[in-house]
């Protein structure tokens, strides 16, 4: 039975033996036994096998701290598989008087649910409030809970000292993809042509780092970022809270997109990096500049569909150049699917702009291009009417949708 989490950590600093620094330690978890090799095999890293507890407290903040905190920060885990998973953490200073140690509470799981998740971790800030024994049963009753589907609710029952037997109401929501995206925090980080300038880079998979003063800065904004990719999908490193202990990783030649705190440029400053300086010139002009209108009187849902929209004039022809089956989905001497092809020349050459003809070289060899085409040929070739043909269309309706009935404001090729 699938369940809506797979782990729940509470990370607090404990001294270290010679006593002369902090480091993190789980004390408390749920379920109660996680083995270290389940914990292992979702790492942001095969080389990093505590990643979990370097993203919680890796980024600084082991110290004796008086002001009250409380940040809202998430990360991406990948599998040894290639699968991800999602990690939402609160970092919080626990209630008290004088100097205390922060603390953060970590949930990991395979939904990108930002909110329910955050209503969760109210309900185990306010629980460990009372007493840390209250967050075990609370925890159990979630896993235990039948896993909601789209647009579902779930109501979870647990007793609480004091009031009873409490009810919460956890909605999965039927299109998180933008639940969790703040586009108006990334804007007031760039400037409209900053922002172009590393959506350009993303596009062509190269190598990108974010800094900000604060942890759920740069996590809003990196996960802000990738939302601009969507209908694909960023297949690359992806660490959007990057632990100083693994500054390293910014000299791999692999693509990645990292956040990293300020107070780690210093740090920054002395590895060898590569700075390019071409940006300006990757997206062709008249796109480039027709998605700048648009977003400069932008309101969030206009933000995602005006990137939606750029992508449907690049590739929304996609669907003429995937052939090799009639439409029904079967050959035409048999009752079986037949294999699909794209024809990746011809797609490029049947737009007549040569600035986007251009573009579409380069970004055509992306594996993000690659992964998009692959998953609609492997979507074409399923059987008409099976579970997995009717689990394609649902992904892919809003793109091909979008095909179809494509804004005139982004015409201008």
């Amino acid at each position: 039975q699938r369940k809506l989490f797979e782990y729940f950590l509470v990370v607090s600093l404990q001294k270290s033996k010679g006593g002369t620094q902090y480091m993190p330690e789980v004390t408390q978890q749920f379920p109660p036994k996680v083995s270290s090799r389940y914990l292992s095999s979702f790492t942001v890293l095969s080389t990093h096998p505590l990643s979990i507890l370097l993203i919680c407290y890796g980024h600084g903040g082991l110290e004796l701290i008086t002001a009250d905190i409380c940040e809202m920060f998430s990360f991406v885990l990948t599998g040894e598989d290639g699968s991800r998973r999602f990690g939402y953490c609160r970092r919080l200073l626990p209630s008290g008087k004088g100097k205390r140690l922060p603390e953060v509470y970590c949930i990991v799981s395979h939904l990108g649910c930002f909110n329910l998740f955050s209503k969760v971790l109210d309900e185990v800030e306010r629980r460990r409030a009372l007493s840390p024994a209250l967050v075990q049963p609370f925890m159990r009753a979630i896993m235990e809970a039948q896993f909601p589907a789209p647009g579902r609710t779930i109501t979870v029952k647990t007793f609480l000292p004091g009031s009873g037997t409490e009810v919460s109401e956890l909605c999965r929501p039927s299109d998180s993809r933008l639940e969790h995206v703040n586009f108006e925090c990334l804007f007031s980080c760039l400037s409209l042509r900053l922002l172009l300038r590393v959506f350009s880079s993303l596009l062509l998979e190269r190598r990108v780092i974010f800094t900000a003063d604060k942890l759920s800065t740069l996590s809003q904004c990196c996960h802000a970022m990738v939302a601009l990719l969507y209908p694909f999908v960023w297949q690359h490193t992806y660490i959007p809270v990057l632990p100083s202990a693994m500054l390293d990783i910014v000299c791999t030649p692999t693509p990645f997109m990292v956040g990293l705190l300020s107070s780690s440029l210093p740090q920054l400053t002395e590895l060898p990096l590569e700075e390019l300086d071409d940006e300006d010139s990757i997206l062709p002009p008249k796109l480039q500049s027709a998605l700048e209108n648009v977003l400069e009187r932008r309101r969030d849902t206009v933000v995602s569909e005006a990137f939606v929209r750029f992508f449907v004039e690049l590739v929304g022809h996609y669907p003429l150049f995937i052939t090799g089956e009639r439409e029904d989905g079967y050959s035409s001497s048999s009752s079986s699917p037949v294999p699909c092809s794209f024809q990746r020349e011809g797609f490029r050459k049947a737009i007549p702009s040569k600035s986007v003809r251009r573009f579409l070289e380069v970004f055509m060899e992306t594996q993000m291009f690659g992964w998009f085409i692959e998953e609609r040929e492997l979507h074409r070739q399923a059987l008409r009417g099976t579970e997995v043909w009717q689990q394609a269309q649902v992904q892919i309706q809003v793109m091909d949708s979008l095909v179809q009935n494509s804004f005139s404001f982004l015409r201008t090729v």
